[in-house]
């Protein structure tokens, strides 16, 4: 029996698939190891800090394995750097849009990962508590609110 036309979009649409998930793979050990080198950490070291093999870890950058959740947070908190962008990065979470605030937290070295995640958790918080009770119409802006008549 011949193959119809729906059966060859399917094949075309899991081959599409397969592709992307290919590269998510390739894209997050891509950055794994950008991340690492740029970070002046051996593969050792990071292997040892997030509690992998150092063939596990070489297999990742690669592009041959694809690590779980929970691998790239050890990861992260070997590198300092936030799990849910090697999250993103993995396709284990969609992308959102971030701001400046978002951003310069995420990307400050000197913070933990606790520390980033507390301090996004309080700006979230204000940001919601601002929308629920901001004016239906524009706030008016004063030069200097201390002395405001």
């Amino acid at each position: 029996m011949a193959a119809g036309k729906g059966d060859n979009a399917v094949g075309q649409a899991v081959e599409q698939v397969g592709q992307a998930v290919g590269q998510a793979v390739d894209d997050i050990g891509a950055y794994i190891r950008s991340q690492r080198e740029g970070a002046q950490v051996s593969l050792r070291q990071l292997a040892k800090t997030a509690g992998v093999s150092n063939p596990y870890l070489s297999q990742i950058e690669r592009g041959l394995r694809k690590p779980s959740a929970e691998i790239l947070q050890q990861i992260a908190k070997g590198l300092r750097i936030s799990a849910e962008v090697l999250y993103v990065r993995a396709g284990f979470l969609d992308e959102r849009p971030a701001g400046a605030v978002v951003d310069a937290v995420l990307a400050d070295p000197d913070l933990t990962e606790r520390q980033k995640q507390v301090l996004l958790d309080v700006y979230r918080s204000f940001r919601r508590e601002g929308a629920d009770s901001a004016p239906a119409g524009p706030t008016p802006i004063h030069p200097n609110p201390i002395h405001q008549e």
